[in-house]
């Protein structure tokens, strides 16, 4: 990777850090479905001129959308509203590991022993992190946020069938797509949307616009066009900077405390984290070097 798409990969991590405590900021306004399909209408309506409409793939797309964005930002974000920034980021990167087991079960690709241990090394760190006392009270809360990851897995497992089109296509038209069916279960489950939009004020609106348009159509545009040009395996460790935004994020516009035993839980979920991104292929090298 070049200088300038080190930096490009270096905004997508601050653009979606940010953008989570930008969010729960947002829910003290709008309620979470309600602000999730502000945010992705906006970014459907802004994206889809510039990707033809995947005809063939509409009932895939609906599905996806249903699953990984309406339900899943169900959970999470309701989930996020219950407890603070830093925890619920550092639960997010379950998503990694949850998507490589959904992956040896569903599609039988090859595990092994290393990415097993970090795998578990991850739900460790978890477990340490929701056995802390001032979240006891908030474990309900954590629950939604790990549901959301496994949401969010089975439905990257559905987009990965797709190979015909490409990832902005897919976001575009997911965006579009998810729009009427989050506003459509916020108005059977959540109440006062109107009077929220109407009483919303100048800062609730920034918010809506950075969620819609910084996070989601600058930085999902950005991943997915550095994920085209560059190795995934050389994107993917930028992603661990994720949760160091989003707890700075949490610190600075929330005020909320970074405790030692989130460092600890944190630190293990990393480096679990970490050990499903690498590619193991020790055994290979011993034998590239035996022939050497």
């Amino acid at each position: 990777m070049n200088s300038k798409q080190i930096l490009l990969a270096l905004i997508v991590p601050i653009t979606w850090g940010f953008g989570y405590a930008l969010a729960k900021i947002g829910m003290n306004q709008f309620t979470p479905l309600l602000l999730m399909s502000l945010r992705f209408g906006i970014a459907g309506l802004i994206l889809v001129w510039f990707v033809k409409p995947p005809w063939g793939h509409m009932r895939e797309l609906f599905m996806i959308a249903f699953i990984g964005s309406t339900i899943q930002y169900g959970f999470t974000y309701y989930g996020l509203r219950g407890i603070d920034v830093s925890t619920a980021s550092i639960l997010l990167q379950l998503e990694g590991p949850i998507l490589a087991l959904l992956s040896t079960i569903i599609l039988k690709e090859k595990l092994g022993w290393p990415r097993a241990f970090g795998m578990g090394l991850a739900f460790f760190g978890v477990f340490i992190i929701v056995g802390e006392p001032r979240l006891s009270d908030s474990l309900d809360s954590a629950a939604l946020v790990v549901i959301g990851t496994v949401v969010w897995a089975i439905a990257q497992i559905m987009i990965s069938r797709l190979k015909t089109l490409s990832g902005i296509t897919i976001l575009s038209w997911v965006a579009i797509i998810a729009t009427p069916q989050m506003f459509i279960i916020s108005l059977l489950v959540e109440d006062g949307q109107w009077e929220s939009i109407k009483s919303a004020s100048s800062l609730d609106w920034l918010i809506v616009f950075y969620l819609s348009v910084i996070m989601t159509v600058v930085g999902y545009s950005l991943w997915y066009h550095l994920i085209r040009i560059c190795d995934v395996s050389k994107m993917s460790p930028f992603l661990m900077l994720l949760p160091v935004t989003s707890i700075t994020a949490g610190i600075v516009l929330l005020e909320e405390q970074f405790t030692v035993t989130m460092g600890v839980g944190g630190t293990l979920v990393m480096i679990g984290v970490a050990s499903t991104l690498i590619k193991w292929n020790w055994r290979k090298n011993k034998t590239q070097s035996s022939i050497d």
